[in-house]
């Protein structure tokens, strides 16, 4: 097991004052236990602390593949300025879902290390986050006939398991950027109206929509009365 870097002593209060006042403004029924992680059996994931969450809406914390789950993980440690290399090292769970994730992974890890093997062709997971990546390769280690790399960038990151001795794919170019509109890209043309007489132009005269409305009060017959 890795040295602890962490632990509650050291964060608990400052993460149990985030997520207080997170899931009340939001108005979500949840609890939590905020407690130093017990030595793993394995090294897929080797937390220094646990959140625990139980309650309510627990099943809404836990839906399409515990979202708002990661969500609340992701932006605790952002609040906690952990560095990308730290990420590991705090661990929200519900409902075992961690672990019977884990178990999917690493059961998806050797479903796809039997097809490599079989059909001589790579195979590529869906994209993942680095936490789920990193189990795959985990899985994956002590494969002598396959390897496996991760590919792609951002939210599109994934894992690739390849023949052991097939070449690496490049990586795909990124694509650009749309263009950004500047201030000094030059002036608009000018906005029509599709009215005869675009009340635009009227606008910016002298008379104002005063001399507009006079107007239409000549055409009835001179100009108009005093407003009552």
């Amino acid at each position: 097991m890795t040295e602890r870097k962490y632990s509650v002593a050291s964060i608990g209060l400052r993460i149990d004052g985030f997520l207080d006042a997170t899931l009340q403004n939001a108005g979500i029924k949840l609890t939590y236990e905020i407690q130093d992680a017990a030595p793993a059996n394995d090294d897929f994931e080797t937390p220094d602390v646990m959140v625990k969450f139980s309650g309510p809406d627990v099943d809404l914390l836990l839906s399409n593949r515990a979202e708002l789950l990661l969500a609340l993980e992701h932006v605790t440690m952002e609040m906690l300025r952990m560095p990308s290399e730290d990420h590991s090292r705090i661990s929200f769970d519900a409902n075992d879902y961690r672990l019977l994730r884990i178990e999917e992974l690493r059961l998806s890890a050797v479903a796809a290390s039997d097809r490599v093997k079989r059909t001589g062709e790579l195979f590529r997971f869906n994209p993942m986050n680095s936490r789920e990546r990193r189990v795959i390769h985990l899985s994956l280690r002590n494969e002598g006939a396959v390897r496996s790399e991760s590919c792609g960038a951002g939210p599109g990151r994934h894992v690739v398991v390849y023949p052991a001795g097939m070449a690496s794919l490049p990586e795909p170019p990124r694509a650009p950027e749309p263009p950004r509109r500047s201030m000094y890209d030059g002036p608009r043309p000018p906005m029509e109206s599709s009215r005869p007489g675009g009340r635009g132009g009227d606008r910016r005269g002298g008379g104002g929509r005063g001399g507009d409305r006079g107007g239409r009060g000549g055409d009835r017959g001179g100009p108009r009365g005093p407003r009552r």
